[in-house]
């Protein structure tokens, strides 16, 4: 299994609508996420539009070739990309990877071994 985190900057004056979107998100395109093995898929908000977003998958290369093949992802991608900063391409594709530096459950399995 692998955690993914990834970044993208929200437009400041296009928050309101960028929360209402996600209030909820098309049926279909929460179908479509499932289908391509994202599991546990979050997106946080910080102040000033900092978007921080979370899932897990097992393989994350099929999981962007399916939704890259999707046509509800590239509909719902092509209304969302106006909402972000700098961003080339579609968001689902062309966010910020993030590198993970820690993980709880990671370490004190390794603690553990460590002990026996």
């Amino acid at each position: 299994m692998t955690r993914v985190g990834f970044q993208l900057q929200v437009r400041p004056e296009l928050l309101d609508e960028y929360l209402a979107r996600h209030s909820p998100v098309w049926p279909e395109m929460l179908s479509e996420i499932a289908a391509a093995g994202r599991r546990d898929y979050s997106l946080f908000l910080a102040p000033g539009g900092v978007l921080f977003g979370y899932y897990e998958t097992d393989d994350d290369a099929a999981a962007q070739a399916y939704l890259a093949a999707s046509e509800v992802a590239a509909r719902w991608e092509a209304e969302m990309a106006r909402f972000f900063v700098g961003l080339e391409g579609r968001p689902d594709q062309a966010a910020t990877p993030l590198i993970e530096v820690f993980h709880l459950e990671t370490q004190l399995a390794a603690a553990e071994s460590t002990e026996s």
